[in-house]
């Protein structure tokens, strides 16, 4: 029963067995993210793989604010835009879970980190509105 031979790999999966899917968290540049070849074993790459995993967590948050329609406009307008704007959102939050899911820890980490920083702008800027809001006075807001 030993002696079976193994069946034959598929066409075209020559490199395949340089691939290893890892299944618990590692440290490491040699990572697969998203695409296939990228960031490839480059340095470089794997940065700009960490700042682009960054950015988009970010921009999950920044995101996550609820507009406002403005008075007077188009109901149905408002509703096409903010329904937009959520699925942006959600594609955006599926890319960085389908990054984590590579199982780098650097890409973890900068995940991580981008949602922290897309939070603190989201909250940087409900702070300023509201002190804004405060320093017109009780006559100015709405």
């Amino acid at each position: 029963m030993n002696d079976m031979p193994m069946p034959a790999s598929p066409p075209g999966s020559s490199d395949m067995h340089h691939m290893v899917m890892h299944m618990n968290f590692y440290w490491g540049k040699d990572v697969l993210i998203l695409f296939q070849g990228w960031p490839k074993d480059s340095l470089g790459m794997y940065i700009l793989a960490l700042a682009f995993v960054f950015i988009l967590s970010a921009a999950v948050e920044v995101l996550s604010i609820p507009h406002v329609v403005k008075s007077g406009s188009s109901p149905m307008i408002g509703l096409l835009i903010q329904t937009t704007v959520y699925a942006v959102r959600m594609g955006l939050a599926y890319l960085v879970m389908l990054s984590v899911m590579s199982y780098n820890l650097g890409i973890f980490f900068v995940a991580v980190a981008g949602h922290g920083v897309g939070f603190l702008l989201v909250k940087i800027r409900a702070l300023a509105t509201a002190s804004a809001a405060d320093q017109a006075g009780p006559d100015h807001k709405a």
